[in-house]
C-alpha cells in the first residue's frame, strides 16, 4: 500500500473536474485527479448511443480547447467523450484512472484521508468532489412489483434499441431522456407509450441556426436563475426533482412518430403498470426515465450533509468542513449548475475560495 500526500485532490475527471483542474493548474496548485472509469469521458460513453447534447458548442467548450464541430452544431455523447480526453491531455493534470475512492474521511489534523480501490491512500489538504450528478437511479417504490417477465431498465442502463424486448415499450418519464428513448423505440418498430406530465418545450428548433442562437437566450436565462435571488430560489423549489423543458424534441415529433402519450404511472397491479386513468399497460419493456442522483455514500464525514441527507454547502463550498468543496451538484448555484453551461462558473468560484487563506482546520468529532 502506497500513501501519497497532495495539496488538492479532484474526484472525477468529467467536465466539472477538468474545469477545476484547469484553474488549479493555472495557479500552480499541487493536485491530482481520481476517476473510477478506464478513460476520461467514459460517463458519456456509457449513455445511450444516439444521445446528442443540446448545449451549443460555445457553451460546451472548455477554455483553450476547441470542440471540433461547426459553430451551430451540437456534440454527440460519444464525440464529447473524445473531446474531454483531448482537454485532459491539454491540461496535463496528474491522474489516476480505473480507481475509485472507496472512502473519504477527515483526519484529526484537519486533512482528508482517501482510501482507494487499489488499496493505496492519499492524504490531502483539500478535496473537490466533481463525481457527477447522475449515478444512482431514482425508481418509484412500485417498480419492484413489475412482473419479472417484463424487461425493466433505467435510462442510465439503456444503450440502444437492442436493449428492448420484442413487443410494446412503456417509457416512464416525459422529459428529454424519456422522449429521446421513446422516439428511438418507435423508430425501431415498437408500439410505444410515453407516460408522464409534459414539462413544456422550448419553442424554437435548436438544430437550425436561428434556433441555435435563440437557445443561447434560454441558456442565459437559466444561468441567471441563481440561488441568491428570490426568483431563482422559487424556481429551484418548484422544479427540484422534475425534468427541464423539452429542448430538442417537440410534442409534434412524438405524434408524427406514433408515440402515444399518456398520463403518469400511478402504480402496479397484477404485475402491470397502471396509469392514473386506471388503464393497465401491457408492455414487454419498461424504461424508467425517472431521474437520478449523485452517489456520495462513500463520503464518511457526517458534517458534510444536512438533516435531509443533502450536501450542506454554499455555492459548492462546505462551510462546516473547511477544505471540502463540490462542483456539478444539482442547483449548486443556478439551474445550470449540473450542466456544461454552468460548471465553469461554479468551478471558478470554488477554486477562488480554496485559494483563500484557510480557516481553522476541520476537527472531526471522535
Amino acid at each position: 500500500m502506497d500513501t501519497t500526500t497532495r495539496d488538492t485532490v479532484i474526484i472525477g475527471a468529467g467536465a466539472a473536474g477538468l474545469h477545476t483542474a484547469r484553474l488549479l493548474a493555472a495557479h500552480g496548485v499541487d493536485f491530482e485527479i481520481i476517476d473510477a472509469h478506464d478513460r476520461v469521458g467514459d460517463t458519456w460513453r456509457e449513455r445511450y448511443r444516439s444521445l446528442r447534447l443540446f448545449t451549443p458548442r460555445r457553451w460546451a467548450e472548455l477554455p483553450g480547447t476547441r470542440l471540433g464541430i461547426g459553430y451551430f452544431e451540437f456534440p454527440t455523447g460519444i464525440g464529447f467523450a473524445e473531446y474531454l480526453e483531448t482537454c485532459a491531455a491539454a491540461i496535463g493534470a496528474p491522474m489516476r484512472l480505473s480507481t475509485r475512492v472507496e472512502r473519504l474521511t477527515a483526519r484529526p489534523d484537519g486533512r482528508f484521508h482517501l482510501q482507494l480501490s487499489t488499496g493505496d491512500e492519499i492524504i490531502a489538504t483539500q478535496v473537490v468532489v466533481a463525481a457527477g450528478a447522475h449515478h444512482r437511479a431514482i425508481l418509484p417504490p412500485f417498480a419492484a412489483h413489475l412482473n419479472p417477465a417484463i424487461r425493466a431498465l433505467h435510462s442510465l442502463e439503456y444503450h440502444g434499441p437492442e436493449d428492448l424486448a420484442p413487443g410494446a415499450v412503456l417509457v416512464v418519464g416525459a422529459a428529454n431522456s424519456g422522449t429521446d428513448i421513446a422516439l428511438e423505440a418507435a423508430a425501431s418498430g415498437h408500439e410505444t407509450v410515453l407516460a408522464g406530465r409534459h414539462p413544456g418545450q422550448v419553442p424554437a428548433r435548436i438544430d437550425t441556426p436561428i434556433g441555435n442562437l435563440m437557445s443561447s437566450i434560454f441558456i442565459r436565462r437559466l444561468r441567471a436563475l441563481t440561488l441568491d435571488t428570490e426568483r431563482g430560489r422559487r424556481f429551484a423549489a418548484a422544479h427540484r426533482g422534475h425534468g427541464v423543458n423539452l429542448v430538442r424534441n417537440h410534442l409534434a415529433d412524438l405524434r408524427r412518430a406514433g408515440v402515444r402519450q399518456a398520463g403518469r404511472v400511478a402504480g402496479v397491479e397484477d404485475g402491470l403498470p397502471v396509469l392514473e386513468s386506471g388503464e393497465k399497460v401491457d408492455a414487454a419493456t419498461v424504461v424508467w426515465c425517472t431521474g437520478s442522483l449523485p452517489d456520495l455514500q462513500w463520503i464518511d464525514i457526517p458534517d458534510v450533509f444536512d438533516e435531509r441527507g443533502a450536501v450542506a454547502h454554499e455555492r459548492g463550498v462546505v462551510a462546516r468542513v473547511p477544505g471540502l468543496a463540490f462542483v456539478g451538484l444539482p442547483f449548486q448555484y443556478s439551474v445550470a449548475s449540473p450542466t456544461l453551461m454552468g460548471m465553469e462558473r461554479d468551478a471558478a468560484y470554488v477554486v477562488s475560495r480554496l485559494l483563500q487563506p484557510a480557516p481553522a482546520a476541520y476537527a472531526p468529532v471522535e
